[in-house]
């Protein structure tokens, strides 16, 4: 049975602990604001690029570019991992982790461009093919972002991975966050059909719309901003949805403390009735033992 000194000492160290997490709680709480209002200022333009790539698409009948051809066969396919730097944050890291395990045995061989230092070192344990890795939360975000796109667009022009997968973390809301798998490029046939077929048709109703110098041109200088904004606004995502994460987990981890120190309070206040009892015990029956003599 511990004794009243040693569970003073748990005591006093899980109060330390949670002054801890309590200081993360709020940096999280801080941080995540301005990872949300980033994201919201991001939203309108990557929805007007996609917009303007669903117009391109459903005006051009043909282009000549290589994100619209298959990539090469028996090329290993391209994932791009967007993880955080940091933990502390749940099964944030690890479900993502695991999502891109799982696309990589969907795909056979893959190469991994890994933004994170998370993903880096999961990569690296992996023992897979790891192209190049970047930082989520160093420098600048679309410098890393157009970094990560450029690589893995060249690689797929050359002929040196077969696609570019997206696997990134879904900020669904506060309390969930939800890793997805997106495929990026190629854009084939089957995708224009079902861009077309979904909201081309809405956009057409509001009025006709004119590219210069053509259709093709643009898409073909379009699709490579597309990719790179693409991954840009991930990683906005992520490291909302990491900051989210890890407020819940701060939050959890300090209303778990609370709750040890007060078992451990209770287990310290009765051993130390305890050891008074006992004291008053053997003061009681010395007493009673010098009566008789």
């Amino acid at each position: 049975m511990p004794t009243v000194r040693d569970l003073r000492d748990r005591i006093r160290s899980l109060k330390n602990t949670q002054q801890i997490t309590k200081a993360m709680k709020q940096v999280a709480a801080a941080k995540i604001r301005r990872a949300e209002v980033a994201q919201r200022r991001a939203r309108p333009y990557a929805d007007a690029l996609s917009g303007m790539l669903q117009d391109l698409i459903a005006a051009v009948s043909s282009v000549d570019d290589p994100f619209m051809r298959p990539g090469k066969a028996g090329a290993p396919s391209g994932i791009v991992l967007v993880s955080a730097d940091k933990g502390l944050a749940g099964a944030f890291n690890s479900n993502v982790i695991a999502q891109a395990q799982q696309a990589a045995r969907e795909r056979g061989e893959v190469r991994y461009y890994s933004i994170g230092l998370k993903a880096r070192n999961a990569v690296r344990r992996m023992n897979a093919r790891d192209s190049q890795s970047w930082p989520l939360s160093a420098g600048s975000k679309l410098d890393t972002a157009r970094e990560v796109a450029t690589s893995a667009a060249d690689d797929f022009r050359a002929g040196n991975i077969a696609e570019i997968v997206l696997v990134s973390q879904h900020l669904v809301s506060m309390m969930a966050q939800r890793p997805q798998t997106r495929k990026l490029v190629p854009i084939l046939a089957d995708d224009v059909t079902a861009l077309r077929s979904s909201e081309n048709s809405q956009r057409r109703a509001q009025g006709a719309i004119e590219f210069l110098p053509s259709p093709e041109l643009v898409l073909s200088r379009l699709l490579p901003k597309y990719l790179e904004f693409t991954i840009y606004s991930a990683m906005l995502e992520t490291e909302a949805a990491f900051f989210a994460a890890q407020l819940v987990a701060m939050t959890n981890a300090t209303d778990n403390a609370s709750k040890l120190i007060d078992e451990l309070t209770i287990q310290m206040n009765n051993a130390r009735q305890a050891a008074i009892t006992k004291e008053l015990l053997e003061i009681v029956a010395g007493a009673e033992a010098l009566g008789v003599e």
